[in-house]
């Protein structure tokens, strides 16, 4: 299993943790596989009323899929298969508020993840990038998700400049990713407490509300997803250059933090 879950009963809180440290949480076709069957457990399951999500280890929350994993596309130019399209709790109609707490990095697909989360905790050395463009990849889903939580130009900067700068947890809480800045270690401790208060709250109101907030954004993010598949088949190099400028780590300079 590439997921731990433990259940707080008399809380009402789930913590759900990427347990792939190794990998710095990156995510695989059965981590994603997983991430969406517990998101529809949870729907059914009335002793969790809010979920933590984090990840194993300090240096990371989550790197995105997992680069050794090779994901079989359709034969058409206009069919595109994104194994992290399914990975988020709304992707799976769950409307418990869901937390993340993010320890270490968080980037690339790890927006997935952030952009389906109620509110974001992290930890001051915690830090956010988007590496797409460094390694000739669009960067269009994991933008359009911060676009919605992130003023236009920190988001076109944090997306263009790829893994040559990162985000410090004190510039995230600054321009609105990240609610509340923890010591190190002390995400999760941090989540888990404004989880248990949603969770002690009557659940029809709060799902209500989670609900509310989403759909004030809803329907532009909805747009702007649609275009996402064009633009990535437009604009990402062939996987095989790809692959080499990531086993090179080129193009991206020194990686600095603001």
């Amino acid at each position: 299993m590439a997921l731990r879950i433990e259940r707080e009963a008399a809380a009402g809180v789930a913590l759900v943790t990427l347990d792939r440290p190794a990998k710095l949480n990156a995510i695989d076709l059965e981590t994603a596989g997983e991430l969406a069957a517990l998101w529809q457990e949870l729907r059914y399951d009335e002793s969790v009323r809010a979920a933590v999500l984090t990840g194993a280890g300090t240096r990371a929350f989550c790197t995105g899929i997992d680069r050794a994993v090779e994901v079989p596309q359709p034969p058409s130019p206009y069919a595109l298969d994104d194994p992290l399209l399914r990975i988020g709790p709304k992707a799976n109609d769950l409307w418990k508020p869901v937390i993340a707490a993010v320890e270490g990095m968080a980037c690339g697909g790890a927006f997935y993840l952030l952009g389906e989360a109620e509110f974001v905790v992290a930890s001051r050395e915690a830090t956010f990038f988007d590496p797409h463009t460094t390694y000739g990849m669009v960067s269009a889903y994991e933008a359009i998700a911060m676009a919605q939580r992130m003023p236009y130009g920190e988001v076109a900067r944090m997306s263009l400049m790829g893994t040559a700068e990162r985000v410090s947890a004190e510039r995230a809480y600054a321009v609105g990713l990240v609610s509340e800045v923890t010591e190190p270690g002390g995400a999760a401790a941090a989540a888990l407490r404004s989880a248990a208060v949603i969770a002690g709250y009557p659940t029809d109101a709060v799902q209500g509300t989670v609900r509310a907030v989403w759909s004030a954004k809803e329907a532009t993010r909805t747009q702007a997803m649609a275009q996402a598949p064009a633009l990535i088949a437009l604009g990402n190099l062939p996987p095989e250059r790809q692959a080499e400028l990531f086993g090179g780590r080129g193009g991206g300079g020194r990686p600095w933090i603001r």
